[in-house]
């Protein structure tokens, strides 16, 4: 274990002396919690957001996360799909989402007493379009995954080294990362993506996307999964699977599962302005 990076996570959670934790169930912020809950003990709350932005599976496995921790857990609805500002989704959509997230926290740190806001964010997002972080800094929410200067794979390590479930579970994004920038986000489409990402991982696969594109599904896949597809009693399974949730073409792409793929229209146009 990379014990002084972890240490220093430790001390920077018991400067903050309260917190609570915004508290998704993915690798970062289940990792936090731990730390949250080593520092500060009975101190540190986990909150998990409730909306039909993400996976209702998702809210189910944040809860059996904060059961394993033996932590505080609380579930706070969120609303950003009722923001004209993140439905028409624009480039800076994740600002949004992360305002509407924290103005919710806020006034359960309050209540609770809790000095500080944390969320999971690490030292790989710094490198990518995150426009969720310029709300946390705006607000005032501290990412002290960031502050010890922890890497996904050392935090990757540090997870499985401390016995969390979590350290080799995939990348997972909100259901409106699914779409292209401008593509109007609806509950409907959400609901038609959410079952389309569950048929996949039903037939085995883990690190996957469903990128939605109209009548069009686009599947992105982890190069060491996709020769799965090669074979063609699963490929005619996933093409049925999909038209029977709401799509008529069922595409694969060739350049395999991207995180923020739809980043790469963003990081085109800058290079062809210059940037």
């Amino acid at each position: 274990m990379n014990r002084a990076k972890y240490d220093r996570l430790l001390d920077v959670l018991r400067e903050m002396e309260s917190v609570v934790v915004a508290f998704s169930g993915g690798v970062d912020s289940t990792l936090l919690a731990r730390a949250a809950k080593d520092a500060l003990g009975a101190r540190a709350l986990l909150v998990t957001a409730d909306s039909e932005t993400y996976p209702a599976s998702e809210l189910d496995e944040a809860r059996r996360l904060g059961e394993l921790l033996g932590m505080r857990h609380l579930i706070v609805r969120t609303d950003e799909l009722q923001n004209p500002d993140y439905a028409r989704n624009p480039t800076n959509r994740c600002f949004f989402c992360k305002e509407e997230l924290f103005l919710k926290l806020e006034p359960i740190a309050a209540r609770e007493g809790c000095r500080a806001l944390v969320y999971g964010a690490n030292m790989d997002d710094r490198g990518d379009h995150r426009p969720g972080m310029k709300a946390a800094r705006e607000r005032g929410v501290r990412a002290p995954l960031i502050e010890a200067e922890l890497w996904k794979d050392e935090i990757r390590a540090l997870s499985r080294e401390l016995g969390l479930p979590t350290w080799d579970k995939p990348s997972f994004a909100c259901l409106s990362s699914r779409f292209q920038y401008g593509d109007h986000i609806t509950p409907e489409k959400l609901r038609q993506v959410d079952a389309a990402e569950t048929f996949i991982r039903s037939l085995g696969f883990r690190q996957f996307r469903v990128r939605h594109h109209d009548r069009l599904a686009r599947l992105e896949i982890d190069r060491d999964e996709i020769a799965k597809l090669w074979d063609g009693e699963l490929r005619d399974r996933v093409v049925k699977g999909l038209r029977e949730v709401g799509y008529i073409y069922v595409a694969l792409d060739l350049a395999g599962f991207q995180s923020g793929s739809a980043n790469l229209l963003l990081n085109l146009k800058s290079k062809a302005n210059g940037g």
